[in-house]
């Protein structure tokens, strides 16, 4: 069950997607963006898909924040 962004990443490294551009924010905006084509492909489903992106929310809104 996924709790944090390290499971998030854990999820999106099962498919092999891996991101890292140097900037946070831009980073989360692409794991969200991957994850939606995963659910879009029927690969992901839609419980770990909505589960991932609330997670990421939660991050984004955490940067925003400080």
């Amino acid at each position: 069950m996924m709790k944090n962004m390290y499971d998030v990443m854990q999820l999106l490294k099962k498919y092999h997607i891996f991101i890292y551009t140097g900037n946070r924010l831009a980073d989360l905006d692409l794991m969200e963006m991957e994850l939606l084509e995963l659910k879009s492909a029927n690969i992901l489903p839609e419980q770990e898909y909505y589960t991932a992106v609330l997670i990421i929310r939660r991050e984004r809104r955490s940067l925003c924040n400080k």
